[in-house]
């Protein structure tokens, strides 16, 4: 069931719920969470038909907050907002609310959806595309527990990172984190059959793909080996190798699909490895509303510490600055002590007199008398 509200209030649209609840014989709300979706037009139908499908395991109350951009400065003096409320089968076993905002109002959202919420009841944010440098301080994502992004979607995944990492806040999580969990709980199964010690790693996948940097950068953090960061050509993680003392472990996926869990001393093993839809990501993620700590620690870890060096191999994770400086600082005092060496010789050499010659082995032979006749 749909109904269309235009130029109307939140007073009207809780009242137009009410009205579809009670049209579809279920007047009760047996919603467990709020979602809103922050989105633009072009990703709207995308983002509620993911949201509609995961619903079938969280029914929820879902806002969908889309600002229109006024055309012309009269339109964006003047307040207007549309609603779209969806109940029933249009909405799966949740309800769906449209907002569209035009004008001053785009800049006041969260005074449309908080009368809107569900009471006693979580609320999630997700934005699909052009999520805030810091979604914890948004208005509309002050209102939520649970803050979703995805880099995948900004123009420059690997510096998305970077930010998410320096504005973090307890609650923050990334569907590009969500993508991993697959190859993350077969790494670990995979090194649960041994006991050796991983001494370095190297992740494979497409660039520009910030799941890559974030396994790695987990894998960094969670083994405390340098793990090196190799682009392929896809889709997605290709492949990860674990170098141990004990010999390789590789899980290698090159079609998207299945991929190939080999071990040392194991026959290898074909384990399905498929590349999940956004609706899989969103249950996954509103199957947990607590802060993700695992996620923050992987976050935090650095981007700027994975590198294709083999130098770098050789060095601790985390070195500081000291130890890193420590061997050229070594050199440059084995060469001054050197250099000192030698001048000090020189300048002895210089200091110290000639020594006398030696004496002949044998002095001159006196003139032979002449012998008498």
């Amino acid at each position: 069931m749909n109904i269309d509200l235009t130029d109307t209030t939140a007073s009207q649209i809780n009242k137009a719920l009410i009205e579809g609840r009670r049209a579809i014989g279920s007047p009760a709300v047996g919603m467990v969470l709020t979602l809103v979706i922050i989105t633009d037009e072009e990703n709207a139908y995308d983002a509620m038909r993911a949201a509609s499908e995961a619903s079938r395991e969280h029914p929820s109350r879902t806002l969908v907050v889309i600002r229109r951009v006024s055309r012309s400065p009269r339109d964006r003096t003047t307040s207007r907002l549309d609603a779209e409320v969806r109940v029933g089968t249009e909405a799966a076993t949740g309800e769906t609310v449209v907002l569209r905002l035009y004008g001053e109002v785009v800049g006041h959202a969260q005074s449309v959806v908080l009368p809107l919420l569900l009471p006693d009841a979580p609320v999630v944010a997700w934005w699909p595309i052009n999520a805030p440098v810091d979604p914890a301080n948004d208005p509309l994502g002050n209102l939520a527990q649970r803050r979703i992004t995805d880099a995948f979607a900004a123009e420059n995944p690997v510096e998305e990172l970077s930010e998410r990492a320096e504005t973090y806040s307890p609650g923050d999580t990334d569907l590009a984190w969500t993508r991993i969990t697959p190859w993350r709980s077969m790494l670990a199964a995979a090194l649960d059959q041994v006991f050796c010690k991983v001494t370095s790693a190297e992740v494979q996948g497409e660039e520009f793909n910030p799941s890559v940097e974030l396994l790695a950068m987990w894998l960094a953090d969670r083994l405390k080996a340098p793990v090196k960061r190799s682009a392929s050509s896809g889709p997605g993680l290709t492949a990860v190798r674990l170098e141990t003392d004990c010999g390789p472990i590789g899980l290698d996926r090159a079609d998207g699909s299945l991929a190939t869990l080999s071990i040392e001393g194991q026959p290898d093993r074909a384990v399905a490895l498929k590349r999940r839809e956004t609706a899989e990501l969103i249950a996954e993620e509103l199957r947990r509303l607590d802060p993700d700590d695992t996620y923050e620690s992987a976050l935090k870890f650095g981007v700027d510490r994975l590198t294709d060096d083999k130098s770098w191999a050789s060095e601790p994770i985390g070195g500081s600055a000291a130890t890193k400086t420590a061997a050229p600082a070594k050199a440059a005092a084995t060469k001054s002590a050197a250099s000192k060496t030698t001048a000090s010789k020189s300048a002895a050499s210089k200091s110290t007199p000639a020594e006398p010659a030696p004496a002949k082995s044998a002095a001159k032979a006196p003139a032979r008398k002449p012998t008498a006749k």
